[in-house]
């Protein structure tokens, strides 16, 4: 039988809130199932979504990503 995870589970596992993991979940950017009004995860599910970059890598404080022409003036 596969290791099923509570979303309080994967919100420890992943160190974020569970209103992130209900809000991933919901959106289907998670894999996740429903079981009557409560989310199960499964353990190997949310370890290869980790490894394959489900979450995107995101440096805190860096705006849109621009050309170098667009960041430097070329005059």
């Amino acid at each position: 039988m596969k290791d099923l995870l509570t979303l309080s589970e994967v919100s420890t596992f992943l160190k974020v809130p569970k209103s992130t993991i209900y809000k991933l979940a919901r959106e289907r950017r998670l894999p996740g199932h429903k079981v009557g009004k409560h989310w199960r995860f499964v353990r190997e599910e949310i370890e290869a979504w980790v490894q394959n970059a489900g979450g995107e890598s995101v440096m805190v404080g860096a705006g849109p990503q621009q050309g170098v022409r667009d960041r430097f003036s070329l005059n």
